[in-house]
């Protein structure tokens, strides 16, 4: 009877042992939590870094120590629905012309420009048979670009006015994405755009516009045109995911620098745009590729005082660098380019 007694004991202790073990165990293992990183770019050769890091797999694989268990890709046509998205909460980071995250920041958005993403890139394209002979042959033309708030909006509008021309008078000027622009000047609908690549080459590829001005001109020496924007929220909440998110997208800038025709096939591929076109969108912008966010901030200075000179009825005053930039995490994985 002893012996059966113990026996039970035995088996009674070691199942406590073992459970205990068990939650032990269970208890002090931590887990990174699993979270869904979502990115926001447009179609444009613009933002060719995202889409090379994102078909080979960097995003997915080097996010996945930080608790990333998906990088979801989201795509919008400008740069104003994108801004719309992220100030809904929507997407974590944008690659987004520069224009439109000063006028989001304005309205209430929270987040940081961190990196830059390219300079200059767009191209004033006419009819064909558009008697072009500089600015002040436009008065009376119907020009589209981008919707309001967008940098092609701010230089169009800007560049309009310095030339002599009254935008709300002397032009009319329709907000509209790429593809339908592009549709309207084919239809003889409007008699100018003013686009990103890669739609100028598209156009010129397909007969019916040629490229008079580029925008680095127009601005007047160049000017940022793209940028990486992250929202604070994951910036205080996970600084070293923020960290690796500028170190892929220097990493897949640098790359493509160096394997520009790689990275023409995973475009062309990706947003089904004629290869060739892809290469002459490359051959024939005046923009450059470039990721440190200290080159973009005159330019994007100069934007913010822009946007505030055209919208003095709702702004009280441009904003400054320390509400648009941080520049801290580059300079910190960066030293030695501040």
């Amino acid at each position: 009877m002893k012996s059966k007694t113990l026996k039970l004991f035995i088996i009674f202790l070691i199942v406590v042992i073992v459970g205990a073990i068990s939650l032990l165990l269970l208890t002090g293992h931590k887990e990174e939590p699993s979270m869904v990183l979502r990115i926001g770019y447009q179609p444009s050769t613009h933002h060719v870094a995202f889409l090379v890091a994102m078909e080979k797999g960097w995003w997915q694989e080097r996010l996945k120590k930080f608790g990333v268990n998906e990088v979801k890709e989201y795509l919008f046509q400008t740069g104003p629905p994108e801004m719309s998205a992220m100030l809904a909460g929507e997407i974590d980071v944008a690659y987004v012309g520069v224009a439109p995250p000063i006028t989001a920041i304005e309205e209430g958005l929270k987040a940081k420009i961190e990196a830059s993403v390219q300079t200059n890139g767009s191209d004033l394209v006419v009819r064909k048979d558009f008697n072009y002979s500089g600015p002040a042959s436009l008065k009376g033309a119907k020009i589209a670009t981008f919707p309001s708030g967008s940098i092609q909006d701010t230089i169009i509008r800007k560049w309009l006015n310095q030339s002599g021309l009254d935008t709300e008078k002397d032009v009319t000027i329709y907000g509209m994405g790429p593809g339908e622009a592009v549709s309207a000047l084919k239809a003889n609908a409007v008699d100018a755009v003013f686009l990103p690549q890669p739609s100028p080459a598209i156009i010129e590829s397909e007969g019916f516009g040629r490229s008079v001005e580029k925008s680095g001109k127009m601005w007047g020496g160049g000017h940022i045109c793209c940028v990486l924007l992250i929202s604070d929220k994951l910036i205080n909440q996970n600084p070293s995911l923020a960290e690796e998110i500028i170190k892929i997208h220097n990493d897949a800038t640098e790359y493509v620098k160096l394997h520009i025709d790689e990275a023409s096939e995973i475009y062309s591929r990706k947003m089904n745009v004629d290869l060739n076109i892809v290469k002459i969108s490359f051959a024939s912008w005046d923009g450059d590729l470039i990721a440190d966010p200290h080159w973009a901030t005159n330019s994007t200075l100069d934007f913010a005082k822009s946007i505030y000179e055209l919208n003095k009825e709702r702004y009280t005053r441009p904003l400054n660098q320390n509400e648009l930039f941080n520049y801290s995490l580059w300079d910190k994985i960066y030293p030695s380019k501040k």
